[in-house]
Parts: C-alpha cells; structure tokens; sequence
C-alpha cells in the first residue's frame, strides 16, 4: 500500500529496469561478501556506482585478506563519500571507528587517538568516551580521563549526566545536579535520569531527591495520565530522599506547585494528596495482598 492507500502494483515494480538493476546489484553485492571477491565486488560497486558503504565492505574483505594499507585507503574514501551526503548514518561510523582501528593496527596509534579526541571534543558523551580510552596507553588513562571529563563540561545535559555516570564520577554528577536549573532537569528524559538517580540516592539524597521530583514534574507536564502512577512513585522517591536530606522544606515547595498548577488533573492528585498526607504508593496493598485479603475473606464466609 502507498502513502495515498493505494496498493502499490508489484509486478510493475519488479518490470522498472532500475528497480531491477538495484535488486540484482544488491545480490550480487551479498554473494561477493559471502565469497570475500573484493575484485569482483569494487568492479561491480564502480560500474553501478560507488557509496559510502560499498567501501566500508571492500575495507572489511580487505581486513581479511591481512591488507589493512589498502583497506586503510577504502575507508578513507568512504569517509570523504558520506562526508558529502547530507545526512550521517550509523555505518558512516562504522567506518570512522574502523579507520582508527586500522590506524592502531598500522602502528599509527598516535594519530587513531587523535582522530578519536577530535570526535570526541566535537560529541562528548559514553560512547565516545569509551572509544577515545581504547587508543590511550595504560600508563596515561587516568591524564586522558580528567582531559576528557574538564572537555565535557559544555555537552547537554543528557549526554554528561551519562558520561558522569559511565565513569564513576559521582561528586561531580552531584554537583551538576545540584547546579542545575529545575526546569533545565525537567527535560532531562529518564533513560538518563533514572539511573543516575538511583546511583545517588544513597550518598547524595539532596541531589537525588532534585531528580526524582524532575522526572515527576516531567511526567505530569506532558498530559500522559497513563504514566501518572509512575510519576506518584518518583514523587514519593524524591521525598524519602528530601527526608534523608533534611530538606522537607523542598519537598513543601513541591507539593504547593504541584497544587497550584495541576489541581485539575484529579486522576493524579487523589494519589498525590495521599503522598502529601505521609501515605504514597508503596504504602498501597499489592495485588498479591490484595488476592490474599479477597481469598482470607471468602474463605471465612463459608464457614
């Protein structure tokens, strides 16, 4: 079916001769890697014409016929094609990372590291973390490391929030969470937030208790009323640790706003007065206890 909700007519599809070349091009193109024919693959890449990820392919069945100096001249031409695209892919990358480590293998392991510390000061983040240290002597991570975390101190939120994490640096996690503005946190998505969250509940409540109220302010400013017993359980979370903090104060202050600017949402605040009141979610009875309780009592009826 096409995008109007027409079916799209295969026949005629399969008759367009581009369509065809396309098709067989791919084939051929599968089979060759099987084979590890790169002659037979270049040929064909040049006739029907070259991509980026025509050369990452003669690069890899070059890697395995041990000629990384020509596999190495591969991926620098494949860089300089997607270099040209408009848009980045992920096996743009792929043939980033292999570069480098075709580099390293070369004995060019000063310029895969500089190549790596480029990106890296371009993107900061985990993963570009992770691969910067790959081409850092042993003898120098712990330099390198502070270079990077002192270099990362620019990146958006998300992004350092899980740097921080990745390598351990929880006092300067807590402190950027301490400095932050809330409604700067309140972006933050929780697939970074919740995992840092929790690393510092224990050490850090102040800073965890500031999570734990962004992710639930998160959650209600977005409407999504399904998420709502998730956003009472982060609620509650963040005042055992305002609790933990001696900061019942903030936890004040965030119950007057949640009041104050989401009063009508009553699908939230029955359960949110509750929590004011000193009774939150985890207070509730399981199912399970609840199965139980309904099971004691019928039980107890026929006798």
């Amino acid at each position: 079916m096409d995008a109007c909700g027409g079916f799209v007519n295969h026949r005629s599809s399969e008759g367009n001769p581009e369509y065809a070349r396309r098709r067989w091009g791919d084939t051929l193109r599968t089979i060759y890697v099987a084979q590890r024919n790169v002659d037979a693959y270049v040929a064909l890449a040049e006739e029907t014409g070259l991509t980026a990820q025509d050369c990452h392919a003669a690069a890899t069945l070059l890697v395995s016929r041990r000629k990384p100096e020509e596999a190495l001249s591969w991926m620098e031409r494949g860089i300089d094609i997607a270099g040209k695209a408009p848009h980045a892919s992920a096996g743009d990358y792929d043939l980033v990372r292999l570069k480098r480590s075709l580099l390293d293998r070369l004995g060019r392991s000063g310029e895969a590291l500089e190549d790596a510390w480029a990106e890296y000061r371009k993107h900061p983040n985990k993963y570009a973390y992770d691969e910067l240290m790959q081409f850092v002597p042993k003898a120098e991570r712990a330099t390198w490391h502070r270079k990077a975390i002192e270099a990362a101190e620019d990146a958006d939120l998300y992004s350092l929030i899980g740097l921080l994490l990745e390598t351990g640096e929880m006092d300067r996690l807590a402190d950027l969470v301490r400095r932050s503005a809330d409604g700067v946190l309140e972006q933050v998505s929780h697939y970074a937030t919740e995992p840092a969250t929790t690393k510092l509940e224990k050490r850090y409540p102040d800073a965890a208790a500031r999570l734990w109220r962004a992710q639930g302010i998160r959650i209600v400013q977005a409407k999504k009323s399904k998420y709502y017993d998730a956003a009472l359980s982060n609620f509650e979370r963040a005042l055992r640790c305002y609790n933990k903090a001696g900061l019942t104060a903030e936890w004040e202050k965030t119950v007057r706003r949640v009041r104050a600017e989401h009063h009508r949402k009553y699908g939230l605040m029955n359960g949110f007065e509750k929590l004011a009141a000193g009774f939150g979610p985890s207070d509730e009875p399981s199912f399970l206890e609840r199965a139980r309780a309904r099971w004691s009592k019928h039980k107890m009826n026929d006798r």
